[in-house]
């Protein structure tokens, strides 16, 4: 174990896009972070942050060999604009060991299995993805591997899914948590036009909420969306994943289900930064006036008790904005690898713009503190 040291078109553009970013990401990323280091200096001594491979990647994914293959035989070549990338615990292992990386919860993105037309081939599909995370990955017997993944389990829900796809989720979800001993589950913002807060989804809530899991929002590309020619990744996850922890909101799954630990991929979305916005609705002038509250509550506290993570969004024009939503404790690392593969050229640092929001003391608790007190199971596993 490693601890602590003390001290297609849209898949071309999106290539073009990451390219081009790189250089001037790594640019932009040097001079701010000198800047940081600049102040934090001339302030006196700081905490240091660990050495060795110390940080927990929350928002990670897995494309293994046999999934690649029904992707293809599907013809999905392409997910949210970008080429499906390559992937094998050796690649994820040398990923992790470059950047500084202990452990990764890693996950299924978009489509998972929403593109098989049966319920029996999804629920098949999720039974092996599962089954692979668990024995292979999160509970594995090979010495290299072991202690350096967690995992989100795979629901097998469809495009629109009705009663017979929830009752296997639910199915799936109890399977997954007590008998594969995954560390949460994973869920998308919408499936097809179903957003998380709607009720048909409401069996799987009163399971998730029974369990007490963490629950891993990722964002899909939703239906319809008004194509700007970009690759939706740029945008539309965004929203997407903001229509449904607003949709949650106003749907009362935040209060009827107080147990679930909801983690929302790429720092919300744009929630943070419209929570206010977002939140009118539910202090009303009259319910304001009977409280004895000035003005409406500048954010719905249901936001702050949800946990946010830093994959794509750890500069502080996001970081700032969750951490004044939300606080340190309710932010966790994350990279997207492999999709963001290319934005990550060279060994280091995994995201040196945390500086300018976080002093070394709470880049420590973003980075690893936070994560294992969230995944205790996880925690165990690596001798925390």
């Amino acid at each position: 174990m490693d601890t602590p040291s003390c001290d297609a078109p849209r898949g071309m553009r999106r290539r073009g896009v990451l390219k081009a970013a790189v250089p001037l990401g790594a640019a932009a990323a040097a001079l701010g972070t000198g800047a940081a280091r600049a102040d934090s200096e001339a302030a006196g001594p700081a905490t240091v942050l660990p050495s060795g491979r110390y940080r927990i990647d929350v928002h990670c994914h897995i494309v293994p060999g046999f999934y690649r293959t029904s992707l293809t035989a599907n013809g999905i070549t392409e997910i949210g604009g970008v080429p499906v990338p390559a992937w094998s615990p050796t690649l994820a292992v040398g990923f992790m060991d470059r950047y500084g990386i202990q452990t990764q919860v890693v996950s299924v993105s978009e489509p998972a299995v929403t593109y098989l037309p049966s319920l029996g081939e999804r629920v098949a599909m999720a039974r092996r993805l599962n089954d692979y995370m668990s024995r292979e990955l999160v509970h594995t017997d090979t010495a290299r591997l072991a202690g350096r993944f967690g995992a989100f389990a795979v629901l097998p829900l469809g495009p629109e899914p009705g009663r017979e796809d929830v009752a296997a989720a639910v199915a799936e979800v109890r399977r997954a948590v007590r008998e594969l001993r995954l560390d949460g589950v994973g869920i998308f913002s919408s499936y097809g036009g179903v957003y998380l807060g709607d009720p048909v989804l409401e069996p799987l809530m009163r399971v998730l909420d029974e369990l007490g899991v963490m629950v891993f929002i990722h964002p899909v590309t939703p239906r319809h969306y008004p194509d700007l020619g970009l690759p939706p990744f740029l945008y539309e996850f965004t929203f997407d994943t903001t229509r449904a922890l607003v949709n949650m909101l106003y749907k009362g799954v935040y209060t009827r289900r107080p147990n679930i630990r909801w983690l929302a991929a790429h720092a919300g979305g744009t929630l943070p930064y419209i929570a206010f916005r977002t939140s009118l609705l539910t202090i009303t002038p009259a319910l304001a006036q009977t409280l004895g509250i000035a003005g409406a509550d500048d954010s719905s506290p249901a936001f702050r008790e949800l946990f946010y993570d830093t994959a794509l969004s750890h500069a502080p024009q996001s970081m700032e904005a969750v951490r004044e939503l939300a606080g340190t404790r309710h932010i966790l690392f994350a990279t997207d690898w492999p999709f963001s593969g290319p934005l990550y050229p060279a060994a280091g640092d995994p995201a040196p713009q945390l500086d300018e929001t976080f002093p070394a003391s709470e880049r420590l608790k973003v980075e690893r503190s936070n994560a294992l007190a969230q995944f205790p199971a996880l925690a165990q596993r690596i001798g925390v």
